[in-house]
């Protein structure tokens, strides 16, 4: 039996050399325990006190003290541009979707009903692929959601 390195600490937004990098997606970044690869080829396993989002930058800390940094993984989304891109931030935000907000425009995670809901708003809408980085909740690091997710039927912790 292969013993994996194992992390267990996190730092955010760390600048410090890193040995490898990791690049997931905006879901994959959502984790607790998972058997992850770098993108040098190097498997490990991410075992954290709590269910985390991780944000890109951030670092992974492996029990020999390497650290592996956050990549955010191009995906397919949707870029948001119109005349009155706070109105527009506003619906997308009423309906707690992850919402990159940038200077000109917005991205979010490609959805046919809110596309079609920008669009009859008077929004520029196309498709692209590109990293996803959105906002995380008003109080710091993580989800938009008003709540915590604790351990339930429904955690999906285990190690793939």
């Amino acid at each position: 039996m292969i013993m994996l390195p194992l992390a267990q600490s996190l730092h955010r937004h760390s600048h410090a050399d890193h040995f490898d990098t990791v690049t997931l997606s905006y879901g994959g970044r959502f984790l607790r325990r998972k058997r992850l690869e770098t993108d040098g080829g190097t498997s490990f396993v991410i075992d954290l006190e709590k269910t985390e989002s991780l944000d890109q930058g951030d670092a992974l800390e492996l029990s020999d003290g390497r650290l592996i940094e956050v990549r955010a993984a191009s995906e397919e989304v949707l870029v948001v541009t119109g005349n009155n891109l706070p109105r527009l931030a506003w619906h997308i935000g009423n309906r707690h979707t992850p919402c990159q907000i940038e200077a000109s425009r917005l991205l979010i995670q490609n959805d046919p009903v809110i596309k079609h809901m920008l669009a009859h708003l008077g929004a520029q809408v196309a498709e692209a692929v590109e990293p996803f980085t959105p906002e995380g909740g008003a109080y710091g690091h993580g989800r938009t959601h008003s709540h915590e997710h604790g351990h339930s039927a429904h955690d999906h912790s285990h190690v793939e």
